[in-house]
């Protein structure tokens, strides 16, 4: 059941409940759960919240807890699985806030699941009619009757006395015919495609505006929740436009100041500006930066020599110094670090980077130094996913929440170390999948694997940095492609996983010419793993991303050929 008003129909009716908050393990659902999380603290709603990093995740987590709660609010999960599978109690009430689309919708007509979105939210436009889809028992009674009754031809029942009986029954039939194809035609048409709706960090940004309970700490969350959108390629460059001048007005009206009404230097200022696409470059060298960050390293084909002495033709017609850019930006002579971003941006069309700024919002704490929305993005992500030993993704997810909190400086700045190493680790390795010929054409897609036993295996092992992981190489292999086509084709990477199972980690993307951000890549896995009857698992709550046995892999691979050909 979808709900777009969140004040009376979600946040009044759990207020007296006690509600377990189940939160995905990305920025966005980290950003929404401290949100709700200041708002419950302030109203003493009683919670508890626990982190999901999958379905059998989320399925032991509610077995868990089912007997002593019975309100469950779910962030960044759950809206595209049918909830059945929890086989949950007639008294529970599940509440939804996920950005992920298609919606399943088994959940969009259940009365038990609250699907909560914002005011036009466009993607519930693609929702078909229920009549359309849903057979209705009564229909099924009917035929079973009539199937009853014609069992014996020696025997003509009742109904078929008559030929204008007979008819009807001919007609009902043909008409229940055509209806089903129909239905499958349209569920097909909805469930083929997986992209993304509206951050879930803004969703309950909104709700806390109407609560009038906003402040811009929570302003803030919402901000970094959107730019992980559009940084981790789930949005386009306009539909963050339309969110980003959304936003752009709240930040308005929270940050009006003068000397009269000075804000306490305990407080967060935020303020706005166009962002470089250039990967952490306050907390590295400018070089580095423009060496390691995708929109450049592609853009200027860094892979090569030619690419690189580009870079420092920039460099010169900035007039910057080489040895000031290969240290530390905070390092830069003042009078060069403050130029920098306006000479960039000023040669950006000469070297044909039409899109390396963006608009993006800073904060600043008190007289402590500003952090640029994409900056913390990175870090929270780092914390996240990054590969440590004996670490668990519990772990992880309490250093990722506890960097979002501002006086957790030091937190942060780990986060932002652990970014610059996986970012590096990224490069390295598209770099050695273009110079070692390691992506081959699998006719109608692109592939490649990282090998065994490889040390940064692990590092990617992890639903979203392969996603990153995969973009980048796709990207980096149709810029250095000598074949056009290359930017057609989607493409498809595994990374070793379970040693001990003998498994690898399966994702796919669309291809570099696709501006859409949809993927295709879900219902195909999925048709290609029940035709070889491939032991695939479906855990992950981005349907682009499977695991499965590495044995499995080549079967697999060449029904998934013929299926996309």
């Amino acid at each position: 059941m979808i709900i777009d008003n969140l004040k009376d129909e979600f946040y009044e009716t759990i207020s007296c409940e006690r509600i377990l908050v189940l939160v995905a393990l990305d920025v966005d659902a980290l950003c929404a759960c401290k949100i709700v999380k200041l708002l419950f603290k302030q109203d003493n709603i009683q919670y508890t919240i626990i982190p999901v990093s999958g379905v059998s995740d989320l399925k032991s987590s509610y077995d868990e807890h089912r007997e002593q709660i019975k309100h469950f609010l779910l962030l960044n999960c759950g809206g595209n699985i049918d909830l059945d599978i929890l086989e949950p109690d007639d008294d529970t009430t599940f509440y939804i806030v996920d950005s992920h689309r298609p919606l399943d919708l088994n959940n969009v007509f259940k009365e038990q699941v609250k699907i909560l979105i914002k005011e036009g939210d466009s993607s519930i436009d693609e929702i078909p009619e229920p009549e359309k889809v849903i057979e209705y028992e009564g229909d099924d009674e009917e035929e079973d009757e009539d199937n009853e009754d014609s069992d014996d031809p020696d025997q003509p029942s009742s109904k078929r006395q008559r030929t204008g009986e007979d008819l009807s029954y001919l007609e009902k039939k043909v008409k229940k015919k055509k209806w089903a194809a129909e239905r499958d035609r349209i569920l097909d048409e909805y469930y083929e495609c997986s992209y993304y709706g509206n951050s879930v960090a803004t969703v309950l940004y909104d709700l806390a505006w109407k609560l009038t309970k906003d402040s811009n700490d929570l302003l803030w969350l919402s901000i970094v929740g959107l730019t992980e959108q559009y940084l981790m390629s789930k949005i386009d460059r306009e539909r963050y436009f339309e969110e980003y001048t959304s936003l752009r007005d709240h930040v308005l009206r929270h940050n009006i100041t003068d000397e009269e009404h000075a804000q306490s230097i305990d407080c967060v200022k935020i303020s706005f500006e166009n962002e470089l696409r250039l990967d952490l470059y306050r907390h590295w060298s400018l070089f580095q930066s423009f060496m390691n960050s995708q929109y450049t390293s592609c853009g200027f084909r860094l892979f090569t020599m030619k690419g690189k002495k580009r870079l420092h033709e920039l460099f010169a017609d900035m007039g910057l110094p080489i040895k000031q850019c290969q240290q530390k930006f905070s390092s830069m002579d003042a009078d060069l670090r403050g130029n920098v971003k306006e000479w960039i941006d000023s040669l950006a069309e000469k070297y044909g980077l039409d899109d390396l700024s963006y608009g993006s919002f800073v904060a600043q704490y008190g007289y402590r130094s500003k952090l640029c929305a994409g900056d913390v993005v990175f870090a929270i992500s780092a914390l996240l996913e990054y590969a440590k030993d004996g670490s668990t993704y519990s772990d992880h997810f309490l250093d990722a929440m506890d960097a979002l909190t501002r006086s957790n400086v030091d937190k942060l700045i780990e986060g932002i170390e652990l970014g610059k190493q996986q970012i590096t680790s990224m490069v390295n390795q598209v770099r050695s999948f273009i110079d070692s010929h390691q992506i081959v054409c699998a006719g109608p897609f692109l592939y490649v694997h990282v090998q065994d036993g490889s040390p940064n295996a692990p590092i990617f092992a992890n639903p979203i940095v392969i996603t990153r992981l995969a973009r980048y190489s796709l990207e980096a292999y149709s810029i250095m492609a000598k074949n056009k086509k290359a930017r057609t084709l989607p493409f498809v990477l595994a990374v070793p996983y379970n040693a001990e199972e003998g498994t690898s980690l399966l994702v796919g993307v669309p291809p570099v010419s696709d501006t859409s951000f949809k993927s295709f890549f879900g219902a195909a896995f999925k048709q290609a793993g029940e035709k070889t009857k491939s032991r695939v698992k479906h855990d992950f709550f981005d349907p682009t991303v499977i695991e499965i046995k590495t044995e499995d892999r080549s079967k697999f691979f060449d029904n998934l050929s013929a299926l996309m050909a």
